[in-house]
């Protein structure tokens, strides 16, 4: 394959040009176009333009029909004649040119008929009716699956709602999906002829749909060079710097990889476990990220070993001949092989240090999950064909290749409300790019990204019955709706029996999946219209005004204008000229009871009469002084400062909502404190001024309202002037 057919005086980024893992066929497009020109030849034999695709086609799948290649290039070719892309070449080498793709990663002959044809209807006069005349339903579907959605029709919108019918069209037949990566590989490859802008913003889509996208279906092949594609796009800096490093460590005489590739090979054959030990050098986008997490790089940094063998019980005797014979590095094996990642990936990983302290890394499969790592649900061949086997079957189709993230993908598209919304949450569920596994009580289990909470959980499991979770247990123990789950971990979810349960707009902080934060958002977007309406216009001043917004704002029609004051409730000892000061350490406020204690300096402290405090000093026999509110000023009012704790779990935003809390109830923060987290809880440390102590109760229970706060309470204890 050719990595870009391109005018040579046309600016653009430099292609990279990492390592490849096996030999290729070079793709002479030059040599494709002439003979597309010169017209499909006879009807008994094939074109030779479509040679290396029946090539790459024929090592794969050796009893392969040829037949439906041969009329597909044909009807491609006719229609294609005339067009030309913007390097200059015919147009037909772009769909042959993806189609040899799918064919060197393993794809069936229906796979490859549909990616001769996949522009044909976009681009040409030929109909799907046609297709599936001509070549079946299931060509016709592929074809259909991947055809772009009009401008003239859809307008800004047709690029994420062709995603959309893609994505959709995926969900029934995984292939779709394979012949769009292989066309924006290509596509990327040839980019150079592009403006810079264009150039970009292909580059970005790429980088946050296509990329996840070839990753969560395991075609590496296509991953890694999409990868470095965009990398020299869009960071031509650090691409050029990288193959520098690249280029520099190729020149060196000694390579550390080849000198333990020699070695390794010798503990195996002394082992007589058959294998292959190959050298994977790393590609660009790799090597780039090596270099930021281990600084300066070594020999054996710019790449891995693999070794293949031929059964599953192989890797381990390998992997037991490596640790036995070698210095294995215990942090770095992980056993994809019994837990096999969500994208079919299967391999050990492991890594073996020398003398002189460089480390290798290495991969331990089977020849077949080393295909399926390379290709993955390409490898698969067609995952509708009907299973050989004696057993009667249903007549229906099992996909097995449908993973549950694109079935909870397909799930909440369908509630995406606009355009804009399904495209933004699509690059936000693709950034999330690892999976748990929680079960239920049941037996049954839920597959959720990272990092996902209690809250996602219910909606996973009950759609948007879910409003009427009021809680969970994890693990058999009780958790908030907040709790982000473990892989592993049990999760009952308790349901109330109110039909007219609603959800919390709080729980939006704790949505991580799109599914639930769209429920939640429908939902209160839909109930919008039952909350209290904003009061009409008025005449009055801006002054006037002000009490009715704090009134809206607070919940409380009734409330009176809450206007902080510097004022302080003050306290009268029966202790004549003395001066009086609150106590820090429980910060009494009107009407609690309160009692005082003569201290240096001839000043009286007041303390509550629960306070701790008070019982220490009474039992090493200091005198109490009478102590007592002074009356309130003439508005009826009695300003005081008080000191509260909130204990909270940790959740983001937390802050920002107890300080607007504290803000509506009237109060002004004169010092905070957070403490740090601690076992997921938080403990928070506010020195409010009230401009009336009858607003404390009133003030407490808005702070314990706050989602994530479990408790608030008076100070007890001394705090810092802070």
């Amino acid at each position: 394959m050719s990595a870009e057919a391109t005018n040579p005086a046309t600016p653009g980024p430099v292609v990279p040009t990492a390592p490849r893992r096996r030999a290729r066929p070079r793709l002479d497009l030059r040599r494709l176009g002439r003979a597309a020109l010169l017209g499909p030849g006879a009807r008994d034999r094939l074109p030779d333009a479509i040679g290396h695709v029946v090539d790459a086609h024929r090592a794969h799948h050796p009893d392969a029909d040829l037949e439906p290649l041969r009329r597909a290039y044909v009807l491609a070719e006719s229609s294609h004649r005339g067009q030309m892309r913007k390097s200059g070449e015919p147009y037909i080498t772009h769909p042959l040119a993806v189609t040899l793709i799918l064919a060197e990663l393993g794809a069936e002959t229906v796979t490859l008929t549909a990616s001769l044809l996949h522009d044909t209807v976009e681009d040409t006069d030929v109909t799907l009716d046609q297709v599936r005349d001509e070549f079946g339903e299931e060509v016709r579907y592929l074809v259909d699956g991947v055809t772009k959605l009009e401008k003239v029709d859809y307008g800004a919108a047709a690029e994420p709602e062709t995603f959309r019918k893609m994505l959709v069209a995926t969900g029934n037949d995984v292939r779709v999906m394979s012949i769009k990566l292989a066309d924006r590989l290509h596509n990327m490859r040839t980019l150079g002829v592009m403006r810079p802008e264009k150039q970009a913003r292909i580059a970005k889509v790429t980088r946050d749909v296509l990329i996840p996208l070839a990753e969560r279906l395991g075609v590496q092949a296509l991953k890694t060079e999409l990868e470095d594609l965009v990398f020299a796009i869009l960071h031509p800096e650090e691409y050029a710097h990288t193959r520098e490093l690249i280029a520099e460590n190729a020149a060196r005489a000694d390579d550390p990889l080849t000198a333990i590739a020699d070695e390794t090979r010798a503990v195996l054959r002394e082992a007589d476990i058959p294998a292959e030990v190959l050298i994977r050098p790393r590609h660009f986008v790799s090597v780039h990220r090596v270099s930021r997490k281990r600084g300066q790089l070594r020999g054996a940094d710019f790449g891995r070993l693999l070794v293949l063998v031929n059964e599953d019980a192989d890797c381990y005797g390998v992997l037991g001949e490596l640790h036995t014979c070698m210095t294995p590095v215990v942090s770095e094996f992980k056993d994809f092989i019994a837990v096999p990642k969500f994208n079919l990936y299967q391999s050990l990983h492991t890594a073996v240090a020398r003398p002189d302290g460089q480390v290798a890394e290495v991969l331990i499969r089977t020849y077949q999950m080393h295909k399926v790592a390379e290709a993955g649900v390409v490898a698969l061949g067609n995952p509708y064909a009907p299973p050989v086997t004696d057993e009667p079957g249903d007549g229906e189709r099992a996909d097995p290749t449908r993973p549950g993230w694109l079935s909870r993908l397909l799930d909440w598209q369908r509630a995406a409300p606009d355009p804009d919304t399904f495209w933004s949450t699509l690059r936000e569920d693709l950034a999330q790019d690892r999976e748990i596994t929680v079960f239920r009580p049941d037996g049954g289990t839920l597959g959720l990204p990272e990092g996902a909470t209690c809250v996602d959980a219910a909606y996973a499991q009950y759609g948007e019955d879910a409003h009427a979770c009021i809680g969970a247990r994890v693990n058999g123990r009780l958790a908030t709706l907040s709790t982000v789950l473990r892989d592993g971990d049990t999760v009952q979810l308790l349901m109330g029996q109110d039909p007219a349960s609603e959800p919390s707009r709080e729980w939006l902080e704790h949505a991580h999946t799109p599914a639930a934060r769209i429920a939640i958002q429908r939902w209160l977007a839909t109930h919008a219209t039952t909350e209290t309406a904003p009061p009409p216009p008025s005449t009055a001043s801006p002054d006037d005004a002000a009490p009715a917004a704090t009134a809206q704002r607070t919940g409380r029609p009734d409330a009176h204008p809450t206007t902080p004051r510097s004022a302080s409730a003050s306290a009268i000892v029966d202790l004549p000229g003395a001066s009086v000061r609150l106590a820090r350490c429980c910060t009494p406020v009107p009407p609690d009871e309160v009692t005082g204690f003569a201290v240096r300096g001839g000043a009286v402290t007041v303390h509550r009469v629960e306070c701790a405090a008070v019982a220490r000093m009474k039992n090493a026999g200091r005198a109490e002084v009478g102590a007592r509110w002074d009356e309130p000023t003439a508005d009826g009012t009695t300003g005081c400062r008080v000191t509260l704790f909130a204990e909270s779990f940790g959740r983001p935003h937390l802050l920002a909502d107890l300080t607007e809390a504290i803000a509506l109830e009237g109060a002004e923060i004169v010092s905070a404190t957070v403490e740090p987290p601690s076992q997921q809880r938080v403990r928070h440390t506010y020195t409010l001024q009230l401009p009336d102590a009858a607003l404390l109760p009133a003030l407490m229970r808005a702070m314990r309202n706050v989602p994530g706060v479990y408790d608030v309470s008076r100070a007890q204890h001394p705090v810092s002037a802070s």
